[in-house]
């Protein structure tokens, strides 16, 4: 049996499996969770401690059909001036109930576009900020960045701020397939972007770039990469475009006839792999890249490698606080999300509170098996003896486990004493395997596909 009928037998090209960047994953938050717990965790953190920090900017001057996000478009100022008030007042809310001497080891924003802000509005963000918390040594801040919607003047508010690394979304350079998917991003662009953060002395460099995308083929994401790698991103994300118009409704303008097959996915992802891979980066997990000396790479070698709602990080801080509509956080004792709308949102911190709707307390075993599947999405191994120093887990338990996947992965799984991995040659199966270990109802919607 040749690979791709194997995996076609154990389900890789129909199943709809979750990306794991938690667990349980989002579609099985509750709204059990509420502003007081967020309130009660936030004041548990211990003093002095690190901690990351996401803000959460909703809006775009136009929305592009292939992207799921929460977003919203927008050709006026006028509501992300009254969001970024709103945003400052949650941020100053939050400072009162921090415990004393807590820094950020990281600091993201994200969207949408967050560079729609102004360089005004940038510099007074980042300044409610570090009104309430410092960086701390060795601090990461980094900013989601559109090519289209960057100049110098918010590169220098930025850069003054204290960004130290960029993340920029390429998706791909054929102009048919951006025309295809609403994003028209050209290479000059894109690199006059790149050029424009490295004089600023931001050489740090991420990169989101798409497969699975309509009319894509081996040749054309072959072009597009190459493009991507003369521009020398540190890290890359290689992430499979994910067709969900019963979701995201702007995807319906997307021709669902010119997809690849699931097959072809499996193809296109090897293609852009092998290519990255042969430009000396590091393979990290299931979709990203480093190049050597990387944060992700060091990572990886030491065994710090983890997996959060941003992808793959290097970040150990035991806390992750979301600021701004829909953003989740994750705390030791389970996650918070913000209300999904601007307006909910909006008007929970206008009345004086934090705007958490829903979430999830940790119960049970989840916390052993959101380690499981972290270890298998990071490093494609589970550690037993981690597991049982850890967690408790006991020989015979652990034992029942790598033997009920290795019997149904037959071929694909190595068991040697209390160490369990994925064989190179069936990572692809890496979200199906771990889905194994996940004791959630995996009907729920929401999930993409597993290639």
């Amino acid at each position: 049996m040749d690979t791709k009928t194997q995996f076609a037998k154990l389900g890789l090209f129909d199943a709809k499996v979750p990306r794991y960047t938690s667990y349980p994953t989002a579609p099985h938050f509750s709204n059990d969770v509420s502003p007081t717990d967020f309130e009660g965790w936030v004041k548990a953190i211990p003093a002095g401690n690190s901690i990351s920090l996401y803000i959460h900017v909703p809006f775009c001057r136009r929305l592009c059909w292939f992207c799921a996000c929460r977003t919203q478009g927008t050709q006026s100022d006028d509501p992300v001036r009254v969001y970024l008030q709103t945003l400052k007042a949650e941020i100053a809310s939050l400072g009162q109930i921090l415990p004393k001497g807590v820094t950020l080891s990281r600091l993201h924003w994200g969207g949408g576009t967050p560079t729609l802000l102004s360089a005004a509005m940038m510099t007074d963000l980042a300044q409610s900020v570090a009104a309430i918390a410092p960086f701390a040594e060795n601090y990461e801040f980094s900013v989601e960045i559109d090519p289209n919607e960057i100049d110098e003047a918010r590169l220098d508010a930025l850069a003054a701020a204290g960004m130290n690394r960029a993340s920029i979304g390429v998706q791909d350079f054929d102009d048919e397939i951006q025309e295809t998917i609403g994003r028209i991003q050209s290479f000059d662009v894109t690199k006059k972007a790149v050029d424009m953060i490295r004089a600023r002395g931001i050489q740090s460099l991420n990169a989101d770039i798409l497969y699975g995308l309509p009319h894509q083929s081996k040749e054309r994401i072959n072009e597009s990469v190459q493009k991507l790698l003369s521009l020398s991103p540190d890290r890359v994300a290689l992430y499979g475009y994910a067709h969900v118009p019963w979701m995201a409704k702007r995807q319906q303008m997307i021709p669902s006839d010119a997809l690849p097959t699931p097959e072809e996915r499996l193809d296109l992802f090897e293609t852009a792999r092998q290519l990255f891979m042969w430009d000396g980066y590091t393979e990290i997990g299931i979709d990203h890249f480093a190049l050597k000396g990387d944060g992700l790479d060091v990572a990886l070698r030491t065994g710090k490698l983890r997996r959060n709602f941003q992808g793959y990080t290097d970040d150990t801080a035991d806390v992750l606080i979301g600021l701004g509509a829909s953003s989740i956080s994750r705390f030791p004792q389970g996650y918070a999300q913000n209300a999904s709308s601007t307006s909910a949102y909006t008007s929970a911190v206008r009345a004086g509170q934090f705007a958490t709707a829903r979430g999830h307390t940790f119960k049970g075993g989840d916390l052993l098996r959101g380690r499981i599947i972290e270890m298998l999405m990071c490093t494609f191994e589970i550690d037993g003896d981690e597991l049982q120093r850890d967690y408790g887990l006991g020989t015979a338990t652990l034992k029942a486990y790598y033997e009920e996947v290795a019997t149904k992965y037959e071929g694909m799984i190595e068991v040697v004493g209390t160490q369990l991995t994925i064989k190179p040659e069936a990572r692809a199966m890496t979200r199906i395997i771990a889905r194994d270990f996940d004791a959630y109802d995996l009907s729920k919607a929401g999930h993409s596909s597993a290639i």
